[in-house]
């Protein structure tokens, strides 16, 4: 046995190089790097450069960049839009279509002025060119958003709209009363057909959008010339886009738009309170309550 054992190892001495197998094993080691003078590598982030980058990445764009804006209309462009062209005069540039079907056209493009003269002839006019209308209505569609002229051209006659008194001269025919002040007769509609789903516009944009047929650049805002004859505290409230007590409910929607929703309950009292709710908790959450047409608490949370 000690024979077998002494030419067993002799064979593995003469078989094995002088590297070790487990040296052999290892990968290969990669040369130091070489750090430029001066130059330390941190073992941990610095928690202050990391903040910085963050809110760079969180902050508004600056002045000359514009952020891409949202695909879809978002729900506050469309209650500024409200706001802000509902109710608005404009001077006519070009004659505008009566009639039921309104007159659709595509926002950016051209304007079909043949399409316009078949409107013209199927429907009549309810502006011609100069005279001033007025936005009083508009309605958001998948891909459209309908622009009521002077009452739209789907306005129904009431029973005594109807009626002509024989004495005196008659009313012409398809001439009704009963509209905004500034006009009268029968109004339009204006079709802006986008062709996909709404873009998220701005209210200049929609004029905009507007101005091949509606002239806004000389008109005074609906809007400025009645806050112009509100008290100077509600006056400065609506300025700042907030409600204060004693405003009735168009201040408020004057000055904060349409509520994102309204709860309806009564106090300890039997008292009917309405709440106008802005904003969703968490975040900054406005309620504004009513009893009948006048506010007497606004809340704010978190204060």
């Amino acid at each position: 046995m000690n024979w077998q054992a002494w030419i067993l190892g002799a064979l593995l001495l003469a078989t094995t190089p002088d590297t070790p197998i487990i040296s052999r094993l290892r990968p290969p080691v990669a040369p130091p790097a070489q750090m430029p003078p001066g130059e330390v590598l941190p073992v941990f982030a610095d928690p202050q450069q990391a903040s910085e980058k963050k809110a760079d990445a969180q902050a508004p764009a600056k002045s000359g960049e514009q952020r891409p804006k949202a695909d879809r209309l978002q729900p506050r462009s469309r209650l500024e839009i409200v706001r802000y062209v509902h109710g608005e005069f404009a001077r006519a540039r070009k004659p505008i279509p009566s009639g039921k079907d309104g007159f659709r056209f595509e926002p950016g493009k051209p304007l079909d002025d043949l399409a316009l003269r078949r409107a013209l002839g199927k429907g009549g006019s309810a502006a011609n060119p100069g005279d001033n209308v007025q936005i009083t209505d508009l309605r958001f569609k998948a891909s459209q958003i309908e622009v009521d002229i002077n009452g739209g051209g789907k306005r129904k006659k009431r029973f005594r709209d109807r009626i002509q008194i024989s004495v005196g001269t008659a009313m012409p025919a398809g001439k009704v009363s009963g509209g905004p002040e500034g006009y009268q007769g029968i109004g339009g509609t204006l079709i802006l057909d986008f062709h996909r789903p709404l873009p998220d516009i701005t209210p200049d944009e929609l004029k905009e959008y507007l101005s091949p047929l509606l002239d806004f650049s000389k008109q005074r805002s609906a809007t400025v010339n009645w806050v112009e004859t509100l008290p100077p505290e509600f006056q400065e409230a609506i300025k700042d886009r907030r409600a204060v007590v004693g405003m009735d409910r168009e201040m408020v929607t004057a000055a904060m738009g349409r509520p994102e929703r309204k709860v309806r309950e009564k106090d300890a009292e039997g008292m009917e309170l309405e709440d106008w709710i802005y904003g969703t908790p968490p975040g900054k959450t406005v309620f504004v309550t009513f009893v009948g047409d006048k506010v007497i608490r606004v809340k704010e949370f978190p204060r």
